[in-house]
């Protein structure tokens, strides 16, 4: 049966159509729960992670229309501003001064299962909702089918930079954090070395103990914010129900959750993706794919109002068995959409089913992943950081380490400090990848219902 959660003073709900943010991992669902895109009235409203609010009105002097101006060269695009990969909004005034650029990949749902080549940039308009958006607003929308001249141009232009609605991976003082440490460690090690400065030992330590400390300090203030979280306040949450045994990670971490506006979708390693209920960029209907041959379900298709295929989810894995059925029937209760079953036609060359589908990356995710493959996307220093930090980190304080064995303070503080930051650093990595390994990766062979 699908659970429902207590309730809680939600987010103040905007109007549709509101554009909601690409998928994001666990340090970032803030923002998915909360940034947004919306007109209100005639203006148009752009919140971020943060609850703070941009408003920009429409007419006058502020925006007067918008211009769709897809993505040029598409390797150079994807490799230099992978956030414009399929195109950008730009909303303009009269006097054609970008007042606000809005990047398609960072406000497409799925944008982390598709790839660049399986989206035609037009079509992520509606995806996202933001066609429906500039409708509302009522100005008129330009379509480019080139890239409009002269963009690179006036970016760098002297003038005002227009603002941009987009949402880093990581906290912009998380950046500057790190700069310094690796800056700092360096000055003050060759001052230390180079001029016999014995007091400029700890201050490099110190330095480099920012790296792991600033890490840290997104990491807790991630789990803060996600316990704390109301978003999620009488929703109803239908978790797996697989045929076979299923990893403990992807029993206690996937989940569908129907809420009035939205419907929010979590994979095996914790990402979690919202789409809207209404518009045309909603999920419209549910489409069960089955084998032509067989009749076998195979997965449920999510919808939207164009027929546009938004989430995958593999049958076997979510609603297989008489639970599974029974949470199926459920699942169509709550969304209340059309439920229709469709033959699926692989390609012949395909091993598995999915292969050459727009969401094969969705399947993947949305199942029991393999072990190794689990743990290399929720890991912090694989996915998030760079598997070479915690090696680095080692090496560059090992320089300083043996200082714990002299009998000058400054020495002695330098090397306290340097293991301070090789156990700020492996510790958290090594817990995570023993809880990872004897817990996360646990095959459950029997799995219980636990709503």
């Amino acid at each position: 049966m699908a659970e429902q959660t207590g309730q809680s003073t939600p987010l103040r709900r905007a109007i549709e159509p509101v554009v909601r943010p690409a998928g994001m991992p666990p340090h970032h669902a803030h923002v998915v729960r909360r940034a947004r895109l919306y007109a209100e009235g005639r203006t148009l409203v752009v919140r971020d992670g943060r609850l703070r609010e941009r408003r920009y009105g429409v007419g006058g002097d502020g925006i007067r229309h918008a211009v769709f101006i897809p993505p040029g060269d598409l390797w150079e695009t994807v490799q230099k501003r992978p956030m414009e990969r399929w195109g950008v909004l730009a909303f303009k005034s009269e006097a054609e001064r970008e007042v606000l650029r809005v990047p398609l990949a960072a406000w497409l749902p799925e944008a982390g299962v598709v790839g660049a080549m399986d989206l035609r940039p037009s079509t992520c308009l509606d995806r996202t909702g933001l066609r429906d958006l500039v409708a509302t607003l009522g100005i008129p929308l330009e379509e480019g089918l080139q890239p409009a001249d002269g963009v690179e141009v006036r970016e760098n232009s002297r003038g005002p930079r227009p603002d941009r609605a987009v949402h880093g991976d990581l906290p912009r003082w998380h950046s500057w954090a790190r700069g310094l440490g690796m800056f700092g460690w360096f000055v003050a090690a060759v001052i230390a070395f180079a001029a016999d400065l014995v007091w400029a030992m700890p201050v490099a330590a110190c330095a480099l103990l920012l790296i792991p400390a600033s890490d840290g300090l997104v990491r807790i203030t991630a789990w803060w914010r996600n316990t704390r979280s109301d978003s999620f306040g009488g929703a109803l949450t239908f978790r797996p129900s697989p045929a076979a045994g299923a990893t403990r990670r992807f029993l206690r971490t996937a989940s569908i959750r129907v809420l009035p506006d939205d419907v929010v979708l979590t994979n095996t390693v914790g990402e979690e993706r919202w789409l809207g209920r209404a518009g045309t960029h909603g999920v419209a209907r549910l489409v069960r794919l089955v084998a032509p041959t067989t009749g076998e379900p195979l997965a449920v298709a999510f919808l939207d109002g164009k027929g546009e295929t938004r989430a995958l989810l593999p049958w076997k894995h979510w609603f297989a068995g008489q639970q599974g059925h029974d949470r199926w029937a459920e699942l169509q209760a709550a969304l209340a959409v059309a439920v229709e079953d469709e033959k699926f036609r692989q390609t012949r060359s395909a091993d598995v089913w999915w292969q050459g589908h727009v969401l094969s990356a969705d399947v993947r995710k949305m199942s029991p992943m393999e072990a190794k493959e689990a743990r290399k996307e929720a890991d912090w220093h694989h996915s998030v950081i760079g598997r070479n930090e915690l090696l680095t980190l080692s090496l560059f304080s090992a320089v300083l380490l043996a200082g714990l064995f002299s009998d000058e303070l400054p020495a002695f503080l330098a090397g306290l400090l340097s293991a301070l930051t090789i156990a700020a650093a492996l510790v958290p990595a090594g817990t995570s990848a023993l809880v990872s390994r004897f817990s996360g990766d646990k095959v459950i062979e029997k799995v219980e219902d636990n709503a």
